[in-house]
């Protein structure tokens, strides 16, 4: 799976060839179509995995046992670091996006089922507690976090060549974390 998503991500899926992640694995086009059906059952595979990524670390996070402020740091953190060490995942989406979206929808694990509602929970302990401004929603606030993340990562290319800045860089990426993790925090506290 790891040499099919390193084709997807860096080809997209028009690009990538089935044929080839075929060699690069040492197996047969013919042995990966008997697994995924097609080469949209692979991607839909990769996808799987990619988003599975994400979902697993947001619902392993904790965040239910931590107050309400600390919990949306954590989550804002998490969400961020996930994108920088995985930007697979970001070329993956962008694709998807330019293609306007003709498989993500059919991939499970892309969907907040869960991560929705234990983010909304973590916005209503805040509320009740006072720390968070009420009218918050998690579909907005997971909009507000992973647009920060997915930024960073996104043009991360455009930005070196444009401003001499790397956004490869740990060091970087620690400095804009912290940036990112202040914004969305003073968005969300309440008055």
């Amino acid at each position: 799976m790891r040499i099919a998503t390193a084709h997807f991500a860096d080809k997209g899926f028009a690009g990538a060839r089935v044929d080839e992640i075929a060699a690069a694995t040492a197996t047969s086009k013919r042995m990966i179509y008997y697994h995924f059906g097609s080469k949209e059952g692979l991607y839909r595979a990769v996808m799987r995995e990619a988003y599975r990524g994400i979902r697993s670390a947001e619902l392993d996070a904790g965040l239910e046992d931590m107050c309400p402020v600390a919990a949306l740091d954590r989550l804002t953190a998490l969400t961020f670091d996930y994108h920088f060490h995985h930007p697979e995942l970001v070329r993956l989406v962008m694709d998807e996006n330019m293609r306007r979206g003709p498989h993500v929808g059919a991939v499970d694990e892309a969907k907040n089922d869960l991560v929705l509602p234990r983010t909304q929970a973590l916005i209503d302990r805040g509320v009740a507690e006072g720390t968070l401004r009420a009218g918050l929603e998690a579909v907005d606030l997971h909009m507000t976090i992973s647009a920060l993340a997915f930024y960073f990562v996104s043009n991360r290319y455009t930005f070196r060549a444009l401003f001499d800045v790397d956004l490869t860089s740990e060091a970087v990426a620690e400095r804009r974390k912290a940036q990112v993790v202040e914004t969305v925090r003073r968005y969300c506290l309440a008055p």
